[in-house]
């Protein structure tokens, strides 16, 4: 793929004071191998040899259509730039060189001609380090490119894996709502057609909501408040619930369906066993990290409380805890952390931890 890429002015200064400390070290190795003649001429005659041969190729690249992958013109066009560079900057270059040389710093006699020696040396240093240079820059660019791709490939890769895990786990809610509904439809009709009511304006809002792999917290407070409601429906005034979402952070951003799991563990293993039923507080707060502020997202019921030994992980058990730390570490590694907890007073506190994305508002 062919295109013409936006001209950035910073990078071109970074490319020329490259090509000036290259030209430096062109200078010094000549001077190295003629310790007999002065340092400045070839100082003189690299730095403006190698000025105008980069203002050739490097300027000039802007003009022609460049790969996608180098930003370099492609085949023969790119092989005619480097090599009129090359000549550009030599006879100019040595032309300015000479003047400079004889009439400003005076280095040498006016009237002083190189000898054929001296002029065969210069155009094979030239040749050479026109073409280790051009080689130099086509390199980082590929390189620059490759390392860009391999970045948008991890990142796609983390966005379908993260969907993976979403589409698991939103028929995994459907199912558990479902059998909550076929149980209260033999004991309570008049609540069930409640209850069910309830899901259909769940299930809409749920699946009409955007479907990126992130949203503001305030949504994600907004779908748990639609489940809960939906869950005290069957549950009556056995549940109560309390959310706690701090306004500095309503537009943090974090997976969709990442709380929901752990209020369905709560209420299910913590509520639900217990005859009197109990309360769920899910509440967002911010700590001091190691490398920045962390976001502290905390789900604590006064249920039964965790058992001796947690069930292994398989169907209907622990799946959305298992999901959850699978979410957490695809899009955060070792910096996002689940962890459950027995609370003094009795029931479950599960603390969801990870980086703050975006600095809360003031």
């Amino acid at each position: 793929m062919m295109l013409r890429r936006p001209f950035n002015g910073i990078s071109k200064l970074r490319h020329f004071l490259q090509v000036l400390a290259f030209t430096l070290v062109v200078a010094t190795i000549q001077y190295a191998f003629m310790p007999d003649k002065p340092y400045g001429p070839p100082v003189v005659y690299s730095i403006l040899i190698g000025t105008f041969t980069w203002a050739v190729i490097d300027l000039g690249r802007e003009l022609i259509p460049s790969a996608a992958e180098t930003g370099w013109p492609h085949g023969w066009q790119g092989m005619a730039l480097v090599a009129g560079g090359i000549v550009v900057g030599y006879v100019a270059g040595t032309a300015l060189a000479n003047a400079l040389c004889v009439y400003y710093f005076h280095f040498y006699p006016p009237g002083t001609s190189t000898t054929g020696s001296d002029q065969r040396t210069s155009i094979l240093i030239t040749a050479i380090a026109g073409l280790v240079g051009s080689y130099y820059f086509y390199a980082i660019h590929k390189s620059a490119y490759l390392e860009d791709k391999m970045a948008e490939a991890r990142m796609h890769a983390s966005e379908a894996r993260l969907k993976l895990l979403e589409t698991q786990l939103e028929p995994h809610m459907l199912f558990n709502t479902l059998a909550n509904l076929r149980v209260l439809i033999g004991t309570d009709p008049a609540r069930a057609q409640e209850m069910l009511d309830r899901m259909i304006a769940y299930l809409r809002a749920t699946l009409t909501a955007s479907r990126s792999t992130q949203h503001p917290l305030s949504n994600e407070f907004d779908r748990l408040r639609d489940y809960l409601e939906l869950m005290a429906v069957r549950m009556g005034p056995r549940m109560a619930y309390t959310l706690d979402l701090p306004e500095a952070l309503r537009d943090v951003p974090v997976p969709p369906l990442l709380l929901q799991p752990l209020v369905e563990n709560a209420i299910r293993h913590g509520l639900e066993p217990q005859v009197e039923g109990g309360h769920i507080t899910v509440r967002a707060s911010t700590r001091p990290g190691a490398n920045g502020p962390l976001l502290v997202i905390e789900v604590n019921d006064t249920g039964v409380g965790l058992p001796g030994t947690l069930p292994t992980p398989g169907p209907g058990q622990s799946f959305g805890l298992t999901q959850v730390r699978e979410r957490l570490a695809t899009l955060h590694g070792a910096s996002g952390t689940l962890d459950l907890i027995a609370a003094s007073a009795g029931g479950t506190s599960a603390s969801v931890v990870f980086p703050l994305k975006s600095a809360p508002s003031p």
